[in-house]
């Protein structure tokens, strides 16, 4: 029989660390308690969408203007490029992959722009003629109102957010982003 630290078995400290990667994994692309990912074709969300507003966090502080544009890879992943803009209107771009987490069909994703670093993408409401979607990370700090044009009337921006709210997101702290430059 061969014993956790044995010759023969699997090193205790590789188990644990395997068991704690699988933790922080399921921690950072997760779905925060009481929120459901919609159902959704995800070839007609394919495409670009721009920020309209979002909660803030490190890797997007500062800009002023964001894009996200998502295509369909060979694999089945989706590509996905997210570009933002600074105030003196200088632009850096990222580009990363998507994986479902589940059926394709619903709208909860892994998204790695560094591996081994993964973050949750779950489309948590998206309006019919999928223009305008709401979309959470892993937690409730991370929130993203994105539409199909660079902005939307301001009564629907406040629903958008309003449903946010009624979930439990910090909406008092959202940033409102500009149109990118032209």
């Amino acid at each position: 029989m061969t014993g956790w630290g044995g010759a023969q078995g699997v090193p205790r400290r590789g188990v644990l660390l395997a068991g704690a990667m699988a933790v922080l994994a399921a921690a950072c692309t997760g779905v925060p308690d009481g929120v459901t990912p919609v159902r959704f074709d995800p070839d007609r969300y394919l495409g670009t969408w721009y920020e309209i507003a979002r909660l803030d966090h490190r890797f997007q502080r500062g800009d002023v203007a964001a894009t996200a544009t998502y295509a369909l890879n060979a694999d089945g992943t989706i590509a996905v490029t997210n570009r933002g803009w600074r105030p003196d209107g200088t632009q850096r771009s990222v580009t990363g992959r998507a994986r479902f987490l589940g059926p394709r069909d619903v709208a909860s994703l892994a998204v790695t722009f560094r591996w081994p670093f993964e973050g949750g993408y779950h489309v948590i409401r998206l309006d019919p003629e999928y223009r305008i979607a709401l979309v959470s990370g892993p937690t409730r700090d991370y929130l993203w109102l994105l539409a199909r044009t660079p902005t939307l009337p301001e009564p629907v921006v406040q629903e958008w957010l309003a449903f946010a709210a009624g979930r439990g997101f910090p909406v008092e702290r959202i940033i409102r982003s500009q149109p990118p430059p032209a």
